[in-house]
């Protein structure tokens, strides 16, 4: 695992992600232990609060900021959903809108016929899911509107300068977990093991992203 931390990455840095680990990971246990909902929702948050604390450890530039408030928002919206679907699903739109910022500033060179065709199709492929998974129809327009927020991210990160088997698969995998939640409300809505593939696809896609951010970020300020 050290060899995914910048060179200069400090203990501070280092125990921050590990916890984040640590919090992301155990909270798989959280449904199987009495809490107050006051407790479920901070060991909910930590995860990613963590990786935002991380991110924020390493930032020395305008994109490890970006990346930092990437992390914030992901964590916000992991709270907020709790008691406000929409109140939760705006901070991750919000998230999601700065990560189109970091990517379209950070724009691969060149890509190969296959890396395109997949950042093209994944934003109406997205979309026309999204639209088809609910089994009430009435909810699937603010839902399309928000697959095109969380789709247009994915593409842009797989076509970032950023690796594509960190970051790249990272916001996959953050759109596997929505399309999940959107199946709950119709095709998986009596399937037990759903919430647990929710939040494992998300949690690593999220820890997925920040490692490939800013390792690349840290690597460019080692040279300076």
């Amino acid at each position: 695992m050290n060899n995914e931390f910048p060179a200069q990455t400090t203990v501070f840095a280092k125990t921050a992600f590990f916890a984040a680990i640590l919090a992301g990971g155990t909270y798989l246990f959280a449904p199987y232990i009495d809490l107050t909902s006051t407790a479920n929702l901070a060991w909910k948050g930590a995860g990613v609060w963590l990786l935002a604390v991380y991110a924020a450890l390493q930032a020395k530039t305008i994109d490890g900021w970006l990346i930092t408030a990437v992390m914030a928002m992901g964590a916000a919206g992991d709270v907020l959903v709790e008691s406000d679907l929409v109140r939760g699903a705006m901070a991750f739109a919000a998230g999601h809108v700065v990560a189109i910022g970091l990517y379209a500033r950070n724009r691969r060179a060149s890509l190969t016929g296959s890396q395109l065709a997949l950042a093209l199709l994944i934003v109406p492929l997205t979309a026309v899911i999204s639209w088809a998974l609910p089994a009430d129809k009435t909810q699937t327009a603010p839902l399309v509107v928000y697959a095109l927020f969380l789709s247009t991210m994915a593409a842009l990160a797989w076509t970032s300068r950023f690796p594509r088997y960190r970051t790249g698969i990272g916001a996959m995998l953050f759109v596997i977990s929505d399309l999940l939640i959107f199946a709950q409300m119709g095709v998986l809505a009596e399937n037990s093991w759903a919430d647990a593939a929710v939040w494992v696809t998300y949690f690593v896609g999220q820890v997925l992203i920040v490692l490939g951010v800013t390792k690349t970020l840290g690597g460019e300020v080692s040279r300076l």
